[in-house]
């Protein structure tokens, strides 16, 4: 099979041919249908992930059928259509992976960073943490959902986003995107915080009541300004600077969820923090049964990302226009 390597910090993928992997027990063979583009693909090879193994075959975001079912799976067939996720897995006896909070597990993998991912023509999954994909559900536009659409939807959840919510979300990426209209499913109403104000008609078209600027107004004080305030902010930006410049435009008792961030330390005001219960949190991708949640939530609701399919051979350009900066939309590597 065709695959792409990330060898060493720095390095850049290298395209190579490898036998297809044959499964063990509780592990499942997947024939890799499409696999999203992620920043974090790129931040991998940036080296921000010190635990991660070289040479690793990067991707989280894969979908596919099933190919192959190693002994002691249950619940999945040849021929199913399915997801693989960040998670690789957990050690599935610690106090959270009972509880079903897998992705907090100490000795959690990650797909793609410790263990091979989806940029190849066959992945190697764990069959606890695959995902049935619901009837109907677009392959190639739902290989994002299996992180950038889980990040977004569990984040709003976890922060407690609801029908009376005001939620803003900054930076409307393909994390921000998606969030912005997971909430707007929710009930909720939307605000968008984009750098200039190029990003206006897109975060309108998206549903956006509100747009801010923030290169060219103070974007807490206009939040602040829209009803009080936003009762969840949540961070798309790979940005730490950026969540900490709104935190005063949080209502009351409101929250911000880091669901961007970079290497940097987050500088945070306590006196407003402390003065109005103001919540800071992180939310990391999420476990198997938030993925189920997600990608039902997404197919009842139509909520599918636009995507700009590549072949395996482009990924190393796509990762390239990434760093940039450039546009081009969300990128997934599509195989036959």
């Amino acid at each position: 099979m065709r695959a792409a390597l990330a060898t060493a910090v720095d390095a850049p993928l290298t395209l190579t041919e490898r036998d297809v992997p044959e499964p063990g027990p509780g592990e499942v063979v997947v024939k890799v249908k499409a696999c999203g583009v992620c920043f974090t693909d790129l931040n991998l090879i940036r080296g921000h992930f010190p635990f991660a193994r070289f040479p690793v075959v990067p991707g989280h975001e894969i979908t596919g059928t099933v190919a192959a079912v190693g002994g002691g799976v249950s619940g999945l067939a040849v021929g199913d259509l399915v997801g693989g996720q960040f998670l690789y897995d957990s050690c599935g006896h610690c106090d959270y992976c009972v509880r079903g909070d897998q992705i907090l597990c100490p000795s959690k993998r990650i797909t793609g960073i410790v263990k091979d991912g989806g940029y190849a023509e066959y992945a190697l999954l764990k069959g606890a943490f695959v995902t049935p994909l619901p009837a109907g559900l677009d392959p190639v536009a739902a290989a994002p959902l299996m992180c950038a659409g889980l990040t977004a939807f569990n984040g709003l959840r976890r922060a407690g986003a609801t029908p009376s919510s005001r939620v803003a979300v900054v930076g409307a990426g393909g994390v921000g995107a998606l969030a912005v209209r997971y909430a707007l499913a929710m009930g909720a109403r939307v605000a968008v915080v984009g750098r200039s104000s190029r990003g206006e008609a897109s975060a309108k078209e998206l549903g956006a009541e509100l747009y801010i600027a923030s290169a060219e107004t103070d974007a807490a004080a206009a939040l602040k300004a829209w009803g009080g305030g936003a009762d969840v902010i949540l961070n798309a930006a790979p940005s730490n600077a950026a969540a900490a410049s709104v935190l005063g435009g949080l209502a009351p008792d409101g929250t911000l969820v880091l669901c961007g961030y970079d290497n940097t330390p987050l500088t945070l005001q306590a006196q407003p923090m402390v003065l109005n219960r103001l919540h800071v949190m992180a939310s990391p991708s999420g476990s198997p049964h938030d993925t189920r949640d997600t990608l039902a939530f997404s197919a009842q609701h139509g909520i599918l990302p636009p995507v700009t399919p590549i072949t395996l051979d482009e990924a190393p350009a796509a990762l390239d226009a990434m760093a940039s900066g450039a546009g081009g939309g969300r990128r997934v590597i599509t195989f036959d």
